[in-house]
């Protein structure tokens, strides 16, 4: 089992490595630097491997981290004692439970188990158990320097620190086995996959995430020594559960079943997706255009995807709205308490916070994507589609067709926010609210133009029309680190609107340069 083990890990390094090099091979910057038998070359397969292992560390740890931080130490912190072992443990216990069932090792379908098991033919049992193992030992390791340092914080009993991240992996075993169970007294036959939570599992999900943060919040929770109780109870479910693992031996079965559910899945989802779309297309057949080349072009296409192009746009526009105004009902309530000084901070201080707001209602990825399915797609492979001039024509066609998508909610919360900035008793500075305006305005126009340009110069899409391009990925994760940055910078109003529209009229040019410049040789169809 541990030399299959040891066959299967190297058979997913080596898919992952692959992956790395591809997307090496893939960055603008680089790809100029690597040698052309790029993955015959030992120095640069050592690198990825080194990038291979760090991920798989970095990840075992990363999740659970985050699981902590926001599921379990800030719910912990919101009940009447923030510093509460009980509500801690309590907390913990539900959210182990919930986790048992949704987040299942044993049998998740992946195409390094495919061709392991079908096309290496590699013993299903070894390879199933042995890493299903692997995947357990990750959870332990995982939670290991958390339930420490949690337990540090709570002041919960030291022997429970180290009894938590097995009790955690004793309920996923524990559960593993009941699915194993199921699936035999179903004669080995199943409509649904037995490691895909069904109804009923989904009841039980609910209820324990109640249980989980409704109760504490009404100061409902259970005695440490019963939580104590339970996370031990678990260890001897976990080793009757391993023993159901080991002594099961239908896997290459039910391993077949569970990777064509998984595709069958895929397919399924496909053709929804297509159905969605061509719904969501407006028939075109009797529109017409008095416009010729480009504008003829663009006219159709803004035509024909009116519904998808629009849709989400008008919808945020109405939440922002209905926010407002519930806003301004609170505002009317409260503003008699709140001083000039103390309205102007505050809604000056929030400038900033709007960058991220319209980073995540821009509709730049929808919109390009849209582009490269139903038009580029096609008109790609004509040579007169690569000419500078013409990419840089229809670049700032299309700019402008985005702007004014996106252009519908940020005017909203442009003037929301100056209209409640007055309600709350405004400023003696009619500039305020100009930089208000303003600001947000431009901000809208730097995401068309961000997202557009992107499209341009790193054309990430493939056949599938997923993005798969690692420059693009690499540039819109920098976007997200960067506006989240900005959201905590400290900065005056006039200051920051000045920046903004400066910053929009320099990115703008900069844009323009570096699409006729290299579009036209990056701009294409990706293999």
């Amino acid at each position: 089992m541990i030399q299959t083990f040891r066959i299967s890990f190297s058979l997913k390094n080596t898919y992952r490595v692959n992956k790395i090099l591809y997307a090496l091979k893939h960055i603008p910057l680089i790809r100029r630097l690597l040698p052309d038998a790029l993955y015959s070359s030992r120095s640069l397969k050592n690198f990825a491997n080194v990038l291979s292992i760090l991920t798989e560390i970095f990840f075992t740890f990363f999740w659970k981290v985050l699981y902590f931080l926001l599921m379990v130490w800030l719910a912990a912190a919101m009940v009447a004692d923030g510093n509460d072992a009980a509500a801690y443990l309590h907390i913990l216990v539900c959210l182990t439970a919930v986790g048992a069932f949704i987040n299942r090792h044993l049998m998740t379908a992946s195409w390094e188990r495919y061709y392991g098991i079908f096309l290496m033919r590699m013993d299903a049992r070894k390879y199933t158990v042995s890493n299903h193992g692997y995947a357990i030992l990750r959870v332990i390791v995982g939670f290991l320097p958390m339930s420490v340092i949690s337990g540090v914080i709570f002041g919960t009993p030291v022997w429970t620190w180290f009894v938590i991240p097995v009790s955690v992996a004793g309920a996923k075993l524990a559960v593993d086995a009941l699915c194993l169970v199921k699936y035999e007294r179903r004669g080995g036959e199943f409509e649904d996959n037995p490691f895909t939570p069904g109804f009923l599992t989904g009841i039980l999900v609910l209820l324990m995430l109640a249980a989980a943060y409704l109760l504490p919040y009404f100061g409902v929770v259970m005695p440490p020594a019963v939580s104590c109780t339970l996370f031990a109870a678990c260890i001897p479910a976990g080793i009757l559960g391993i023993r159901k693992i080991l002594a099961f031996d239908d896997y290459l079965e039910i391993n077949r079943q569970a990777f064509a559910s998984m595709l069958s899945q895929t397919e399924a989802l496909e053709h929804s997706q297509r159905d969605a779309g061509r719904k969501a297309l407006t028939d075109t057949a009797d529109a017409g255009s008095d416009k010729n080349g480009f504008e003829y072009l663009n006219e159709l296409f803004v035509k024909r995807h009116k519904k998808i192009l629009w849709k989400f746009s008008k919808r945020i526009t109405w939440i922002i709205l209905l926010v407002i105004a519930v806003v301004s009902a609170a505002i009317v309530a409260v503003a008699p308490d709140m001083t000039s000084g103390e309205t102007e901070e505050l809604f000056m201080g929030l400038l900033p916070a709007t960058v991220f707001i319209l980073y995540l209602i821009n509709r730049g990825t929808s919109y390009t994507q849209a582009l490269f399915v139903n038009c580029d797609h096609s008109l790609l492979t004509y040579s007169f589609f690569k000419n500078p001039d013409k990419v840089l024509c229809l670049f700032r066609i299309r700019l402008r067709e985005l702007i004014k998508i996106n252009i519908v909610p940020a005017a909203a919360l442009a003037f929301g926010l100056s209209f409640l900035f007055y309600l709350a008793g405004g400023s003696g500075k009619p500039v305020n609210y100009v930089v208000i305006i303003v600001s947000v305005l431009c901000e809208s126009v730097f995401f068309s133009l961000h997202y557009l340009t992107l499209y341009y110069l790193f054309q990430p899409y493939d056949a599938a029309s997923d993005a798969k391009g690692a420059a693009y990925k690499i540039a819109t994760s920098a976007t997200y680190v960067a506006c989240f940055v900005l959201w905590n910078v400290k900065i005056s109003s006039v200051m920051f609107g000045v920046c903004c529209i400066l910053f929009c009229v320099v990115y703008f040019v900069v844009a323009s340069i570096l699409v006729y410049r290299f579009a036209p040789k990056t701009f294409r169809l990706r293999v």
